[in-house]
């Protein structure tokens, strides 16, 4: 069985051989922060699958962070750059969940809280407790968050 990362090394070598300068430094930075998670404790390990993909979303969440920034001090061509590697890495990461369905996850997390006694700004830990294992690596921390808070508002 392949493990992500094998998967990530062989997608680099390709690139490298189909002279694909973005994919192959997009991989390569990605591999590195791998690496740098591998022998950050006190001793190396391999990462399993699950924190492979945890580096992977912080490394596109960095990509369109940096978009961002790019875009608003009119270096547009930064920011496609950005965007593009931001595209390499979104092929490895699970779908992204769209509006619709993560408020009806939400929806239904926010009923679970409300039937348990969760009331009040302790709900929004509770809600937040229940729908983040549903929605692990398909949605962003903020985004999930920010959901949470319309919808407890009401």
């Amino acid at each position: 069985m392949t493990t992500l990362k094998s998967k990530l090394q062989e997608d680099l070598n390709a690139a490298i051989k189909e002279r694909d300068e973005l994919r192959s430094s997009t991989l390569r930075l990605t591999l590195a922060a791998i690496t740098k998670e591998e022998v950050a404790g006190k001793e190396k390990r391999e990462l399993s699958d699950d924190e492979v993909l945890k580096v992977i979303t912080k490394e596109a969440k960095k990509r369109r962070e940096a978009a961002d920034a790019f875009a608003q001090g009119g270096r547009a061509e930064q920011a496609e750059r950005e965007l593009a590697e931001g595209e390499v890495l979104a092929a490895y990461l699970p779908k992204q969940l769209s509006d619709d369905e993560l408020n009806v996850i939400v929806a239904q997390a926010v009923e679970e809280a409300k039937a348990a006694g969760a009331e009040g700004p302790r709900a929004m830990g509770a809600v937040m407790k229940i729908v983040n294992p549903k929605v692990a690596g398909q949605a962003e921390g903020g985004r999930v968050a920010a959901v949470v808070k319309k919808l407890l508002a009401g």
